[in-house]
């Protein structure tokens, strides 16, 4: 028995059989099935078109490394153009990387994604010894394109085949990095598009997983080599080498040009600001017809952040400009912009790092 309320306000009641009640709720049971079917269907679909350009995107990945193998490696094994060591050292694991992908393409073609993906999970240290070796190889590269006549000529030849379309050998060696990054994404795509209670969706974590864990290794030996090139450049701009800049730990941040207020009414000073990691560098422009050094900068003083504090004294509303006051056990800093955008900059950086240090 139902109670319904009529259309005039008064109380009627209706009667629902069994039958019905039973038929209703296999209705319900129909819609919930057709809806999870719905969902696995587009995941398969998804999940398709990914394995589909997952596989297309190998074999054009394995025709340019094979360019490379072909074309370079094995003729110079063959011809002695390069000693055996520094052969390696340009090419480092690429041979092995090569296999690995082959393999995975080899399962890929035939669907079976867990075996494949189980064997190429352990070849994926590779690509971090490679990424460790890149700087390496390119510097010999250049060297050996330097001195070595025969294979600068040897390099122009290959490069001038059809099938390189106009790429050079430089072009190529960073190939396998690139493709690193796409797994990423691939296997993720896949994860996102495959029922969570397979056993392959455990095979797809776990390759997405590692990938990812080599990505940020390979990721790091990047920023480090970035570091390490713009603490280079700053050491170079000051003049002399009274200031370490290129010091182990030590990461650069930022950099520009502040006005600095001083404490006793004089004019305001333009300088030169290099954050660092745990110091902040102030500079200024050495002189314009000094013979050495009218390119550089003279450093003026150097700030540890360990005992730093940041305030911004104005430049939290939409007025023009801002004031950063620096605070040091022996002298407090005041740092001036006609730039707001460029003093938040300057501020939460120097907040981040101050706090970064202490923490």
């Amino acid at each position: 028995m139902s109670i319904l309320l009529s259309s005039s306000g008064s109380f009627r009641s209706l009667y629902i059989s069994p039958d019905s009640a039973m038929s209703a709720s296999s209705l319900l049971f129909a819609v919930g099935a057709n809806t999870v079917e719905d969902q696995r269907a587009r995941w398969e679909r998804k999940r398709s078109r990914t394995a589909k350009e997952l596989l297309e995107t190998e074999h054009k990945y394995l025709e340019q490394l094979d360019l490379v193998l072909t074309y370079f490696v094995t003729i110079l094994k063959a011809k002695g153009t390069l000693k055996p060591a520094v052969l390696e050292t340009i090419f480092g694991p690429l041979e092995s990387l090569y296999s690995a992908s082959h393999v995975l393409s080899f399962h890929l073609e035939k669907g079976n994604l867990e075996p494949g993906l189980e064997n190429f999970c352990q070849s994926l240290d590779l690509y971090g010894h490679y990424a460790e070796n890149l700087e390496q190889a390119n510097k010999t590269l250049k060297e050996q394109l330097r001195k070595n006549k025969s294979f600068r000529r040897f390099k122009k030849l290959q490069e001038a085949r059809p099938q390189f379309q106009g790429r050079e050998l430089e072009d190529l060696l960073p190939l396998p990095l690139q493709r690193l990054h796409q797994y990423k994404h691939f296997f993720r795509d896949l994860l996102q598009n495959t029922s969570p209670d397979t056993a392959e969706y455990q095979k797809l974590a776990k390759a997405v997983k590692s990938v990812s864990e080599v990505s940020q290794w390979v990721q790091d030996i990047f920023d480090k080599r970035e570091n390490s090139l713009q603490l280079l450049r700053v050491q170079k701009l000051l003049k002399g080498q009274k200031t370490q800049v290129l010091t182990p730990g030590r990461w650069y941040i930022r950099e520009g040009w502040l006005l600095v207020v001083p404490s006793k009414g004089e004019e305001l000073k333009r300088r030169m600001f290099f954050l660092f990691s745990d110091i902040l560098i102030a500079a200024k422009p050495c002189h314009p017809l000094h013979l050495l050094n009218s390119n550089k900068l003279s450093c003026q003083a150097v700030y540890p952040l360990h005992q730093c504090s940041v305030d911004k004294v104005f430049g939290h509303t939409q007025s023009q400009g801002g004031l950063l006051s620096l605070s040091f056990p022996q002298k407090t800093l005041l740092l001036m912009s006609s730039n707001q955008q460029e003093i938040h900059d300057w501020y939460r950086s120097l907040t981040a790092a101050v706090r970064q240090l202490k923490a």
